[in-house]
C-alpha cells in the first residue's frame, strides 16, 4: 500500500525573503516563490508556510525568526543579506538568535556554489538550531537556491554533488520535529536505517 497524502505529517516551515529593496517594494521579490516552489516540490509533507518580506535590519530579522520558531516552524530559511556589503547582516542576526552552531551547512553550500563562481568564497551562509527549529540562510539568487538546497546531478539524474536538504529531514527528526518525507526525484532524503520510518 503506498502513503496518500493525508498519511504524511503536515510541517510549518518560515521563509523570509531580507532586501531594503524589495520589502519596500523597489523590485519584485523572487526569494520567496523561489523557497514556495522548491520546498512543494521537494516535500510530500503537507506545508503550512510562514512567508516574510523584510529590510536588511539587524534587529528586524533576529525577531523574526525568533517569531517564526515561536510560531512552531520546524524549518526556517532565508534568503538574502549573507554577503560582504556593508547592509549584510543575515547571518549576524541568525548567531545572534542560535542555541546550536550547525557550520556544515554553509561549508556544503559554499561548495557547490563554487562549481559556478570563484566568489563563492564570499558567502557567509550559516545555520542554527533555536529550540526545535532549525534555520538556515541561503543564497538570495532563485537559481542557486536549488542548487544548494538540491545538490547536482549528472545528465542521468544521478547526484553528483549532494544538496544541503539531503540532511534537513534527519536533522529535524533529531530535534524532535515532525517527520520529512522528499521525493527523491528532488532531493533523496538521508538517514541512518535505525531512523528510517516505514
Amino acid at each position: 500500500m503506498t502513503n496518500t497524502a493525508h498519511e504524511y505529517a503536515p510541517v510549518k516551515i518560515g521563509i523570509v525573503s531580507i532586501s531594503d529593496r524589495a520589502s519596500s517594494g523597489g523590485y519584485e521579490d523572487k526569494g520567496l516563490p523561489a523557497l514556495h516552489d522548491w520546498l512543494k516540490r521537494a516535500l510530500h509533507n503537507p506545508i503550512g508556510f510562514e512567508p516574510r518580506l523584510i529590510p536588511d535590519d539587524k534587529e528586524r530579522i533576529s525577531a523574526t525568526l525568533v517569531e517564526l520558531v515561536d510560531l512552531g516552524c520546524s524549518l526556517v530559511l532565508t534568503t538574502g543579506g549573507t554577503g560582504p556589503a556593508l547592509r549584510d547582516v543575515t547571518p549576524e542576526a541568525t548567531l545572534a538568535v542560535a542555541d546550536k552552531e550547525m557550520p556544515g551547512f554553509g561549508e556544503q553550500m559554499r561548495q557547490i556554489s563554487l562549481r559556478f563562481v570563484p566568489t563563492a568564497i564570499l558567502s557567509r551562509q550559516v545555520a542554527v538550531i533555536r529550540g526545535k527549529s532549525l534555520i538556515i540562510n541561503l543564497p538570495g539568487q532563485p537559481k542557486a537556491i536549488a542548487e544548494t538546497l538540491e545538490g547536482l546531478k549528472n545528465a542521468d539524474g544521478t547526484p553528483q554533488v549532494p544538496g544541503i536538504f539531503t540532511a534537513v529531514p534527519y536533522c529535524i527528526d533529531l530535534i524532535d520535529g515532525p517527520y520529512l518525507e522528499t521525493r527523491p526525484e528532488v532531493c533523496k532524503a538521508f538517514r541512518p536505517k535505525t531512523a528510517v520510518r516505514s
